[in-house]
């Protein structure tokens, strides 16, 4: 698969064109001409030049009898002296004109013209011809002609105004649908201006209360002795409220330890890690600077956040207005649309970050190595541990917190357990933390304990290798994969043999529970679609998504009703398949032919490129939110060759904006998404 410069990873498998089918050829029509059609046929064959085979022009007679064009004639006794039709010897002087013939020839020419041509020919020729009429006839006819001249070019102008009158019709309702759509969108924009204005307003005024409720406890001198305790109330509050952010990973209360890999991993400019541009964290913007910056994301992704907030404005003012008007969560108010909080929440989180920076690298066996590239990583249930395999043979489960936190030289894997075969891809079980599934070249799906490091159960049904599998997300029994047999089968880890299969077409590239449901799956496939089954139902998919141009690579859920792909054309896609319509469509990363990963979270979607650079995408803008290239350690950059390696394996960490991110050569980096 790959080499010390020319890498080469697991092909994306694709599907040979079929040949088109020839059509049957018509047998020749069996049917004869009628007699008198024959007839014509003979005669006309008797007034062919023997030499041009077209109707004789200018008939000229041998002295042997025969009858040939006169400029055809010539030419051939330029050359020879005989006759061409009976060999006879034959001059110029020999030639006499055929007066006869062409009196002949000349009535059948009158004769198929009045057959063939119309009356406007007709007449034109009875006129050259010296037709005689008189001049009141002419008068008569020129009269007609002219009569009908105006009543045609009546017609054609009526014609030509009444397709300029369509087109300016329909022009004028195009522009008025546009009108309207925009004054609507405009009245949609005044209407949030002055709803923001007002909460702006309504947070300064808050921002002044609490300024002076701080100078009043200042100048109290019974307050200050309650300072150090606010202080301390004040960091620990910090503290927690970094850890339980919405954006971090949960934490179980058992493992203290991992709260300093959250602190570590998340953006805080107290963070002393630097990036791969060696920028430090703790050179860190002020409040102004970072909203310049943010400021400065907008202007340039503009057009797109633009047509995102009207796509949501739009949405949200079709729905019933007792919907529009709720205010369940307290987040709306008077004015205050639900639209306008969609597309804000878009803003912040696009926004919020420009790059990747580096947290943790890890490197793992020999730098030249083929046998060093990283198919899958995955982390468990928790984000306590990540597991990493490829075609090293090796399932390597390493411990998160040892990897941000130490050195690299000291970092290990706690558990590794030795395969027969190359692998392609990793699950780890959401119920039983324990417990992971893997998928190999020769087709195989095993499930691991990583306590004992030994396999509880081996599936041997696929013929060919098994390219994914995937542990279902609400029975923790279950559990899919997919092969180059085109065949999905389900499996049930408390039997042997596969508790269902599908036969599809062609090779099966990726599969994926949807993680409300244990009965819907997601295909992708070599032959550039998307299926969504019902186990309960598999004679047909629910839906077929189709718009990529090559195989589908992979298939990852956001949500229960979002589902993002990736493909070798280049793309990754996002769909709802509820409506079974497609959403956006994200481009910027490369990939032509080998997997380079895909991982989701709620808000982003992360995939490798083959230039061996990691790209982030908010799921609301088809341009890429921040990237991050891999440098070989030790390397300048202009030396390190870029299509030497690629990215093959991502994954986010919960709804974390941290990920691990791993290439061909078999490094593994942790990355954080950062202002």
């Amino acid at each position: 698969m790959g080499g010390q410069s020319t890498s080469i990873g697991a092909l994306v498998p694709t599907v040979k064109s079929e040949q088109a089918e020839e059509a049957p050829v018509a047998p020749p029509s069996t049917s004869t001409a009628p007699e008198k059609d024959r007839g014509a046929e003979e005669a006309e064959k008797d007034i062919l030049c023997p030499i041009c085979m077209q109707i004789i022009k200018d008939a000229f007679l041998t002295a042997c009898g025969h009858s040939f064009c006169y400029m055809c004639i010539v030419t051939h006794l330029q050359n020879k002296s005989d006759c061409p039709c009976c060999s006879q010897f034959l001059t110029k002087t020999h030639l006499y004109p055929n007066f006869l013939l062409n009196k002949l020839l000349a009535k059948t020419s009158a004769r198929q013209i009045a057959k063939t041509s119309t009356p406007l020919e007709q007449l034109r020729q009875a006129l050259e011809q010296g037709c005689e009429t008189s001049v009141k006839d002419l008068e008569s006819l020129l009269h007609v002609i002219v009569e009908k001249k105006k009543k045609m070019e009546q017609e054609e102008a009526e014609t030509n105004m009444q397709i300029l009158l369509d087109f300016l019709v329909f022009l004028k309702k195009k522009k008025l649908d546009e009108l309207n759509e925009i004054q609507s969108d405009l009245q949609y924009i005044k209407q949030d201006i002055h709803a923001v204005e007002k909460r702006r307003i309504e947070l300064y005024h808050r921002r002044d209360r609490y300024s002076a409720k701080m100078r009043m406890l200042s100048d109290d001198p019974n307050s200050k002795s309650l300072w150090p305790l606010l202080m301390d109330k004040h960091r620990d509050a910090t503290t927690v409220s970094r850890i339980t952010a919405p954006d971090q990973v949960r934490l179980s209360s058992s493992v203290s330890k991992n709260q300093k890999v959250d602190l570590r991993s998340s953006t805080s400019p107290l963070t002393p890690w630097k990036d791969a541009s060696g920028v430090s964290d703790n050179q860190n913007l002020s409040q102004s600077g970072l909203a310049l910056a943010r400021k400065r994301r907008v202007h340039a992704q503009f057009n797109e956040l633009q047509d995102c907030y009207l796509q949501k404005r739009r949405y949200w003012s079709r729905l019933p207005s007792t919907q529009q008007d709720r205010d369940s969560t307290g987040v709306t108010r008077e004015g205050y649309t639900e639209g306008l909080v969609d597309f804000q929440s878009v803003l912040s989180t696009f926004t919020r970050y420009s790059r990747l920076r580096v947290v943790a690298e890890l490197r793992q066996g020999d730098l030249f190595h083929s046998a060093n590239i990283v198919s899958s990583i995955e982390f468990d249930r928790d984000d306590e541990l990540f597991a990493t395999a490829g075609v090293s043979r090796r399932i390597k489960i390493f411990e998160f917190s040892s990897v941000v936190n130490e050195p690299a030289d000291v970092q290990c894997p706690v558990a590794e357990m030795l395969t027969r075969s190359k692998l392609s891809c990793l699950s780890w079980n959401k119920y039983t933390k324990s417990h992971i599934a893997s998928s190999d070249y020769e087709g195989i799906v095993t499930v691991w304990d990583v306590t004992t490091r030994q396999s509880v159960m081996e599936y041997e049904e696929h013929e060919k290798r098994a390219w994914s599998v995937d542990f279902s997300p609400t029975e923790s029994s279950m559990l899919v994969s997919g092969s180059d047999d085109c065949k999905v089968k389900v499996w049930c880890t408390k039997q042997e043999a596969s508790a269902l299969n599908i036969d599809m077409k062609a090779n099966i590239c990726s599969v994926k529970y949807n993680p409300g449901s244990s009965v819907h799956i997601a295909v992708g496939s070599a032959d550039h679609n998307i299926y969504y089954y019902d186990l309960r139902n598999i004679s047909q998919p629910l839906h077929i998504l189709s718009g990529h141009r090559k195989a589908v690579s992979y298939v990852k859920f956001l949500s229960n009703n979002e589902l993002g792909s990736a493909s070798t054309d280049n793309t990754l896609r996002l769909w709802d398949v509820t409506e079974n319509t497609p959403l956006r469509i994200f481009r910027g990363h490369a990939n032509e032919k080998n997997f380079v990963g895909l991982s989701v979270n709620s808000e982003y979607l992360a995939c490798g490129s083959e230039t061996n650079e990691v790209y982030a995408y908010h799921k609301a803008i088809s341009r890429p939110a921040a990237w991050h290239r891999f440098v070989n350690s030790g390397t300048d950059e202009a030396e390190d060759e870029p299509v030497s390696y690629f990215i093959s394996a991502v994954c986010w960490k919960s709804d974390s904006p941290t990920m691990l991110t791993a290439n061909s050569q078999g490094t593994i980096k942790v990355l954080v998404l950062a202002p």
